[in-house]
């Protein structure tokens, strides 16, 4: 399973929030709907995240395993 938890504590750090960080990766709302659910999307979006961002994308996921640990 893949958490997006660490992207969206980089958003409050940056103090950007989920609008800006769509406008800036160029990315749809249902994108952004799936990432708010944890759900996969592919690896085009995430590096346009980690691109506006300026990160990399250890920074915007982690996987975690059956346990959600």
């Amino acid at each position: 399973m893949i958490s997006y938890n660490r992207l969206w504590h980089k958003l409050v750090d940056l103090k950007m929030n989920k609008s800006e960080l769509r406008e800036a990766a160029g990315i749809s709302t249902s994108t952004l709907a799936k990432l708010g659910k944890n759900e996969i999307v592919s690896l085009e979006v995430l590096e346009k995240i980690c691109e506006s961002l300026g990160c990399d994308l250890g920074d915007i996921a982690s996987f975690l395993d059956e346990d959600g640990n």
